[in-house]
């Protein structure tokens, strides 16, 4: 083997740490295409695991602007947007964007997580201040941190202790609050309005990520920021392309002015190979399912909501879940992986989700609803609850 074999040993002792801890996670291989139903292993899953929302990752359409995309523009983009890789698909897609979230101008990143990382460094540095929630994705805590402005964490959705820290952090050069609309492992939304309200009282930017409600909230799916009627208060949004669109990579949408320094300052975006051509045709294509079927997420919405109901009846922590993710919180994560394989041995694949994704002592299975999601596959998510798993311990609500 090449190298020191000695320099390494250290990773042997950590995983079997992780391991006697019931952190230690693995990969698993699906087979065919991705969707409510998981096949693994040669056994087919009831798949609560997705975040294939409106259930688009394996719609033909998408697959068919991909593949008739592949023909003109081939597989990869070969450099990064300002060499030579920004495709005519992906100029399409830019101006699509736009349009679909009612700005200026957007700009797209190879993912979500560098939509975020690269926006935070791009906008606040040395002798700045940035102000995040505390269950924020790992993307924006490691965009805060990269930085190197001063990190500011407010308890989660606590505008008291968030004007707070406003007030004392008046002397900063600028200032820039970034949250979630939709927090990915409670299903909770952010009191947007709270913070617009914070963001023009103390002249400070605010950035929110819709990554789990963009397609899935809104009138015309732009997310939370159009549901609670704030968009025109957001300075920056981001979203997403693999999620409830089905399709890869990240956005950033705003005005003007605001795409033209992230293209120019914004690392992940100047230094990455663009999005491949296809991908940004099946991204367009899901864009104009979302606008053309609006039923899709009004029948999602519905069906979460009853799904909490029912779960609460059975005895289950939901926490604060107001949309189609709902966490089952168990607290130890030996109990959550317990609950995981009972449901798997029913066939119902709900994985989970333990620290550092959640807190200590506050893992969960976190049930990500689709659209693809029927009546029976939904009675059988609750009767493997019901029937399988033991009695469900009822830590305090998050």
């Amino acid at each position: 083997m090449p190298g020191n074999n000695d320099a390494l040993d250290w990773i042997d002792a950590e995983l079997a740490e992780l391991a006697d801890r019931d952190l230690l996670r693995g990969l698993r291989t699906y087979a065919g295409r991705p969707g409510a139903v998981l096949r693994l292993d040669g056994r087919e899953y009831v798949n609560f695991g997705s975040n294939d929302y409106l259930s688009l990752a394996a719609d033909a359409r998408l697959a068919r602007a991909a593949a008739q995309t592949l023909d003109l523009e081939g597989c990869g983009s070969g450099a990064s947007p300002l060499v030579v890789g920004h495709s005519t698909a992906l100029a399409r897609l830019e101006a699509r964007l736009a349009e679909f979230e009612a700005t200026e101008a957007a700009l797209v990143f190879p993912s979500g997580f560098a939509a975020n990382q690269g926006t935070i460094a791009a906008l606040v540095g040395p002798g700045d201040a940035v102000f995040s929630d505390e269950l924020n994705h790992a993307s924006i805590v490691d965009g805060c941190r990269l930085s190197r402005a001063a990190v500011h964490i407010f308890p989660h959705g606590d505008c008291a202790r968030l004007e707070e820290q406003l007030r004392s952090t008046g002397s900063a050069r600028r200032r820039l609050i970034v949250s979630d609309s939709l927090f990915s492992m409670d299903g909770d939304l952010a009191p947007l309005a709270d913070l617009a309200n914070l963001a023009s009282r103390y002249s400070t930017m605010l950035m929110v990520d819709e990554a789990h409600a963009t397609g899935v909230f809104g009138r015309h799916g732009r997310g939370v920021c159009e549901a609670l009627g704030v968009e025109n208060r957001i300075d920056v949004r981001v979203g997403t392309l693999s999620k409830a669109l089905g399709a890869a990579g990240g956005f950033v949408c705003g005005r003007r002015s605001l795409v033209e320094w992230l293209l120019n300052r914004a690392r992940p975006y100047v230094f990455s190979t663009a999005l491949p051509p296809a991908i940004a045709a099946a991204a367009m294509a899901s864009l104009d399912i979302v606008e053309s079927t609006p039923s899709r997420r009004g029948e999602l919405l519905g069906r979460a909501a009853q799904l909490r109901e029912r779960l609460v009846a059975q005895g289950w922590n939901v926490g604060r879940s107001d949309s189609q993710i709902v966490p089952l919180v168990v607290g130890a994560a030996a109990r959550a992986l317990e609950l995981s394989a009972r449901l798997a041995e029913g066939g119902v694949w709900a994985p989970a989700i333990r620290p550092p994704s959640v807190p200590e002592n506050a893992s969960r299975l976190r049930i990500c609803l689709c659209h693809g999601h029927d009546d029976a596959m939904i009675a059988k998510l609750l009767e493997a609850l019901q029937a399988k798993a033991a009695v469900p311990c009822h830590p305090s609500p998050l």
